[in-house]
């Protein structure tokens, strides 16, 4: 999972992605919910942000200068000529496949888990996605 949300100061409106972008790989920081300007999910390349070291502080955070590991790109398919974008099929939200797969994540019903959740978290219903053709 990564979500990327532009680093901000302590004012409002200061996310406008102009300095720096903060990348969150792992476990969603739910304390960052409607404190950061979401920008993102990425649906494929996450093997390579997922190779970045962690910092040796406190969350992974670099405490030095020298460990830091700027990306130096990112590229919104958007914002990509169309012969440049890789083709990719998602799974579309607007389907029982899509739906049965959200309650799947919402109430596993592997044998370990004893009390269904009843809720799942945006962050733990991955993007399904593939290259087309790849079927």
């Amino acid at each position: 999972m990564a979500w990327s949300a532009p680093a901000a100061t302590n004012d409002v409106d200061s996310g406008g992605g102009n300095g720096a972008l903060y990348v969150v790989t792992g476990s969603p920081p739910r304390h960052l919910d409607r404190n950061v300007t979401l920008v993102g999910r990425v649906v494929q390349g996450m093997d390579m942000l997922s190779t970045l070291p962690r910092g040796t502080g406190a969350m992974g955070f670099y405490e030095k200068p020298e460990q830091r590991l700027p990306i130096k790109s990112v590229r919104v398919a958007a914002d990509l000529p169309a012969s440049q974008r890789t083709e990719l099929e998602v799974l579309r939200t607007d389907t029982p496949t899509f739906t049965a797969y959200v309650e799947a994540r919402r109430n596993r019903r592997e044998e370990w888990f004893k009390v269904p959740a009843g809720h799942v978290d945006v962050c733990n219903v991955p993007i399904v996605a593939r290259p087309r053709g790849s079927h």
